[in-house]
């Protein structure tokens, strides 16, 4: 990367409201996010975030595409990519105390059963459904757990029913905070995927152990408004979807395949290509 070209993009993210919006599409990596999303999460005025968006395009840090009559912002990972490079290898002169965390292949286990967490806000629906199918399909090869940032008091009774229709054992699943998940009694995650916008929007720390993050964000259920069959559709559809994911996540060959090409793959799920 050229001298210039990293000042350019250093000083785009030398600003917190500008580096608060990059931080929330590395979240929401891949897919990305509409500016009506952006600013509801970081309450930003609609020109106040224009001003932010054009600043770090111009940087090279993200990217738009229309789908659509949206506008959808994506960070662009290649020049990020370059970025922490240059910060690594130019500057830090590639010292291994500066870049051992950041290519650590410790972080990923190498044999099953591997820890996968499930994020959403209230965990009372689509991160209860998650959690319910991973362990089914995934049984020997996997743990997964799910947990929210600001839980509800119980799983919504709907979600319940739809799982017990389906045959799962319904008796285990409750909500749970996520911040019990970040003590240091508990188990150490190897993925950690957010389901809801609303969660892959908040700030949060690093989760220890350097999990394998993505955003697989389904709608919110919950809102679907109608007849009772109509709200039940969206549910099954939520179901689906998830199904869908999880089912492609768990036939991937995780130990044969390194970090970089495991998120690359987690990523592709995201955008429903695998």
């Amino acid at each position: 990367m050229e001298l210039t070209t990293a000042i350019t993009a250093f000083t785009a993210l030398g600003q917190p409201g500008r580096l608060a919006v990059f931080r929330l599409l590395m979240r929401r990596a891949p897919t990305g996010a509409r500016p009506t999303e952006i600013a509801a999460a970081l309450n930003l005025k609609a020109n106040t975030l224009s001003h932010y968006l054009a600043t770090l395009e111009q940087a090279g840090l993200i990217s738009s595409r229309r789908e659509g009559r949206a506008l959808i912002y994506t960070v662009d990972l290649t020049q990020t990519a370059a970025l922490v490079d240059y910060l690594v290898t130019d500057c830090g002169r590639s010292r291994p105390d500066l870049h051992s965390r950041l290519v650590a292949e410790g972080a990923q286990r190498a044999a099953a059963p591997f820890n996968v967490l499930f994020l959403c806000t209230a965990n009372s629906a689509r991160s209860i459904m998650a959690e319910a199918i991973l362990n089914r399909i995934g049984a020997g090869r996997f743990r997964a757990f799910s947990a929210g940032t600001t839980p509800a008091r119980g799983p919504i009774p709907a979600v319940l029913e739809l799982l017990a229709r389906q045959g799962f054992d319904t008796s285990s699943l409750c909500s749970k905070d996520a911040a019990g998940f970040r003590s240091p009694d508990a188990p150490q995650m190897d993925f950690v995927f957010s389901v809801c916008d609303a969660a892959a929007a908040e700030e949060c720390a690093p989760w220890p152990g350097q999990p394998l993050t993505a955003h697989w964000g389904v709608k919110d259920p919950n809102l679907a408004t109608g007849s009772e069959a109509e709200r039940a559709l969206a549910y099954a559809t939520a179901f689906s979807e998830l199904n869908r994911r999880i089912t492609a996540f768990a036939a991937l060959p995780i130990a044969g395949l390194d970090r970089l090409s495991l998120q690359n793959r987690l990523d592709r799920i995201s955008l429903d290509q695998e």
